[in-house]
Parts: C-alpha cells; sequence; structure tokens
C-alpha cells in the first residue's frame, strides 16, 4: 500500500509511528480495532522495544521493532497473536519505507504474514478479502494526520 504525505520523509516518519495506534485502526469487518497499547516505551522508534495492543475482540498482538531508520524506514515484527490469527499464523512482518518525491514523501506500507502449516490458503484469503481493504481505509488517514498537524 502506498500514499504520498506533505511533508518531510522524518515528519512524515515521526507522525505516521509515533502516534498511538489506538487513534489509526478501528474495527474493521472481522478485524478488531486496537483499543489499548500495554509497556508502551516513551518513544516508538529503537530496535529491540516491544508493546502490546490490545484488541476489541479481547486479543492481543506484541510488536517488537527490528529496524528504525528516521525519515526513511521502519521495520517490526509481530508475534503472540491470540484470537482468529493466533489461529492462522505464527507471526507477521511489517514495514514503511518513507522516499522524498520533492517536498512531499511517498510512503509505502507492507505486510507479511507468517501461515501456520496448511493454514496458506486461508490467510491469502483473509488478507485479500479483509486486510488489504483496511490497509487502503488506514493508510489515508495516517496521511490526513501528516498532513493537517
Amino acid at each position: 500500500m502506498e500514499a504520498t504525505a506533505q511533508a518531510s520523509g522524518l515528519r512524515s516518519w515521526k507522525i505516521a509511528l509515533q502516534t498511538s495506534p489506538i487513534r489509526f485502526y478501528p474495527k474493521f469487518g472481522p478485524l478488531p480495532a486496537v483499543v489499548r497499547v500495554d509497556g508502551q516505551p516513551p518513544t516508538w522508534d529503537a530496535p529491540g522495544f516491544t508493546r502490546t495492543l490490545r484488541l476489541s475482540d479481547g486479543g492481543s498482538v506484541v510488536e517488537t521493532i527490528t529496524d528504525s531508520d528516521p525519515g526513511v524506514f521502519f521495520g517490526y515484527d509481530l508475534t503472540a497473536f491470540q484470537r482468529l490469527f493466533g489461529r492462522l499464523v505464527s507471526g507477521a512482518r511489517a514495514e514503511w519505507t518513507f522516499t522524498a518525491e520533492g517536498a512531499a514523501t511517498r510512503i509505502r506500507w507492507s505486510y507479511a504474514f507468517h501461515p501456520l502449516p496448511g493454514r496458506g490458503l486461508l490467510v491469502r484469503a483473509i488478507v485479500a478479502a479483509f486486510w488489504a481493504p483496511y490497509m487502503r481505509r488506514v493508510l489515508p488517514s495516517i496521511v490526513t494526520a501528516i498532513n493537517t498537524r
């Protein structure tokens, strides 16, 4: 998923990744909303930092930063999924890339889920039916926040 923000890479990076996920990740179809963040470090920007997202369905997922280059790149792993995804995947990988385009920044957000054995087709179907449309709804709201701050 890609979108363009009317801000520098560093500003886009800070707003996209330092704003609470509660603000940007609502419920969508069977995908639960982020309703609370436990263990949030003072800043969400250094490899090794971990936090737990509590979800509206009573489940949770753990995020761990693996890569952080302010204004350029950000990567994290998601583990310990519960509820539906906990029965389907061993984890996931998310990456954000920020590329200057004049005074604007092209933001690329990608996700890769790691299906458990025998669940690949079902995971691909869920991602196609729900996760991809969800990303198409979430990323524009993040870009709007970047453009209006």
